[in-house]
């Protein structure tokens, strides 16, 4: 059936890099969202009335919810998909962020109504009514979310979508949900017990996980997130198989979207080179990795002293800064010597989970390289793991 749709609906529908077929992708998943939870609310707001459950008539608002979300991002795909401008020179892509992260707050809310409903319930309950047919349009919810599940799950992989996995998510809320509720149906019918105000809290508390859970995937991109590990191996191991390329850092990836990224990064040449011929290396490059990553580019060119006696001092430095943390790193090397010193400069890579203060840090690498040989004098710079090379 997923394949179907899509086959009907999305034409190019491999060229997912395309923000119009991305767009394509997420209105027909907004469409089928809308379409399927207002027919959920509809069913099981008539099985609400006609047993008097709470937790049911909550359940058909969850569902008016969802289907209020699939509405958001319908919109926010459509707006994401508009190009680039002149005030939004990286494109909208993050309007898709942006939707996911309101449909999180709708789904909260509702999660927060339904507990503070049910809890009230619990203290002064009311009469609930087996019915059949009721019953059966709960478990054909059940089986109709699943479906949702799957089909938001794949158009969510397939476009690289968080905004569509989060709807994916709150489908097997629901399933939970409306599964928890089921099963109070059947202990009334065959019991006499009446728990239906308890599965509306554990209805409740189901669709706030859920929130809370899409609320962390759609913020932590729009905040601003560390590239995934795949993607940063990839790219080095791209730059380092040019010859002429001795060593890459200070790798930062900018996400606008999908299918909107810019990579910056610095890449160490010898510095004996000729500047031209590095030059044309550096552009192929840039160029390269745009094609091949659909990432813009920009590299800079750090020339650095390759002969044998800088390279041996820079080992011993390292293995210095080492000693304060076995995770630091150092680039940018350089040593310039006087008749009473030599100036070691360079900057140190420090993980974002160190405690100290970048003085306190500073302080203890200092004293390792004096410790070292007394005539160094370390010119240090901060630096930190953008991309996660830690």
């Amino acid at each position: 059936m997923t394949n179907l749709l899509i086959r009907l609906f999305i034409k190019n529908k491999d060229d997912t890099h395309l923000p119009s077929v991305r767009a394509r992708y997420g209105m027909l998943s907004g469409l089928t969202g809308i379409i399927l939870n207002l027919l959920l609310f509809a069913g099981k707001l008539i099985a609400g009335l006609l047993t008097a459950s709470l937790a049911i008539q909550a359940d058909a608002f969850n569902n008016l919810s969802d289907a209020g979300s699939s509405i958001v991002n319908l919109i926010s795909f459509k707006l994401s998909s508009r190009p680039a401008d002149a005030d939004h020179p990286f494109g909208h892509g993050r309007y898709e962020y942006v939707g996911g992260l309101i449909v999180s707050f709708v789904i909260l809310i509702v999660g927060f109504e339904l507990g503070k409903s049910s809890v009230e319930a619990i203290f002064r309950p009311t009469e609930t009514v087996f019915s059949v047919v009721s019953l059966c349009i709960m478990i054909a919810s059940i089986l109709a979310k699943l479906w949702l599940l799957f089909f938001n799950r794949a158009i969510g992989k397939r476009i690289h979508s968080e905004a569509v996995i989060a709807a994916a998510n709150d489908s097997l809320g629901d399933i939970i949900s409306t599964g928890a509720v089921v099963l109070c149906l059947l202990i009334f019918r065959f019991t006499g017990l009446n728990l239906d105000a308890y599965a509306g809290v554990a209805v409740s508390v189901f669709i706030l996980i859920t929130g809370l859970r899409s609320l962390k995937e759609t913020l932590d991109p729009l905040i601003g997130e560390k590239p995934s590990a795949e993607l940063v191996h990839a790219i080095e191991q791209e730059v380092l198989s040019y010859d002429g390329i001795i060593g890459i850092h200070d790798l930062i990836v900018h996400s606008y979207g999908e299918g909107t990224r810019l990579i910056s990064l610095h890449a160490e040449v010898d510095g004996r080179a000729d500047v031209f011929a590095v030059h044309d290396l550096i552009d192929n490059i840039e160029r390269d990795i745009q094609k091949k990553f659909g990432c813009q580019t920009v590299i800079h060119m750090d020339p650095i002293n390759t002969d044998d006696s800088t390279l041996a001092l820079r080992n011993q430095i390292a293995e210095a800064v080492r000693a304060v943390d076995a995770r630091l790193l150092i680039h940018d090397f350089r040593a310039v010597s006087g008749p009473t010193h030599t100036n070691v400069i360079f900057d140190a890579v420090v993980p974002f989970d160190m405690k100290q203060s970048d003085a306190d840090i500073r302080a203890e690498i200092e004293k390792s390289i004096r410790a070292l040989n007394e005539t160094y004098c370390a010119v240090i710079t901060i630096d930190r793991p953008y991309s996660g090379e830690n």
